[in-house]
């Protein structure tokens, strides 16, 4: 039987690498140059499923994402939270004491800033984390390391010479599963939607777009606004919220945001990861 694929952005070990490999075991991953290429891996049929990271607790939305996926085609069909535990890594046999320089996503370089000045270490930008870690196994000099997951130091033949050295312990990366399929699921319980839409030109449309939410009680767990067409007012949201588009709350709260908007599109119906009842 033929394994199934799942497309994700990044070289093999990336942290998305991790993500498919923990969300779909057994699944084969399809490291993609960038998140376009991810997308067109499953409108294509190369893959049956994508990764596509939205959001990060500590520097928030994953720029993008918001405005490529509608467009796609795809729907979300579930969701995972990733832990990002960043790695100082060196090729065989090399020491810490060795280091002079370090290669590393200019993100992950902002959230291990504290070994790298303790340390006194160079800092050299790649243009992700797995493929620093494929640089250095490159370059085989004991003076230069990487920042990456211990998944790429394994792939690339590589010494984990310290885990974990991130500053703040808590650094998780949520992730969108997409798909062709538009099915919505018959589950009714723990569920998340996803929407997207335009509110009408009119005073207060926002407010009162939004106000079912509350009104039925339904949680609302994100909210970004995001441009349209180029211009400069902020006329698209997107939002999750907890719960199944079919049930009675959540149903009458689309209702009144669908009343004033000019367009709406359901990205997803899925299911809640566990992720969201030990925060």
């Amino acid at each position: 039987m033929t394994a199934k694929i799942i497309a994700f952005q990044g070289r093999p070990g990336a942290y998305s690498d991790m993500a498919c490999r923990s969300a779909r075991r057994g699944w084969v991953t399809l490291p993609c140059e960038n998140f376009i290429e991810t997308i067109k891996a499953v409108q294509s049929g190369k893959a049956e499923q994508a990764m596509l990271p939205c959001e990060n607790n500590l520097v928030g939305r994953v720029p993008d994402i918001h405005n490529l996926l509608p467009s796609s085609g795809l729907f979300i069909v579930g969701e995972h939270f990733q832990r990002i535990e960043h790695c100082l890594i060196g090729i065989k046999n090399a020491k810490i004491s060795d280091i002079k320089r370090v290669h590393t996503h200019p993100v992950a370089m902002g959230q291990v800033s504290e070994i790298i000045n303790d340390l006194s270490l160079e800092r050299i930008t790649e243009f992700d984390t797995a493929g620093a870690a494929e640089i250095i196994a490159k370059m085989n000099n004991r003076e230069d390391a990487a920042i990456a997951s211990e998944l790429a130091a394994e792939l690339n033949g590589l010494d984990v010479l310290r885990y974990n050295v991130e500053n703040e312990n808590y650094n998780t990366t949520r992730f969108y599963i997409v798909s062709r399929e538009k099915k919505i699921p018959t589950q009714r319980e723990n569920m998340m939607t996803t929407v997207l839409f335009k509110t009408k030109n009119i005073p207060s449309a926002l407010y009162k777009a939004l106000g079912g939410f509350a009104t039925n009680n339904v949680n609302m767990t994100r909210l970004e606004s995001c441009m349209d067409k180029g211009g400069f007012v902020a006329t698209k949201f997107l939002v999750d919220v907890e719960g199944h588009v079919h049930n009675y709350p959540l149903n009458q709260a689309l209702n009144e945001l669908k009343f004033y908007s000019d367009d709406y599109v359901l990205l997803g119906v899925y299911p809640a990861s566990q992720y969201r009842q030990s925060v």
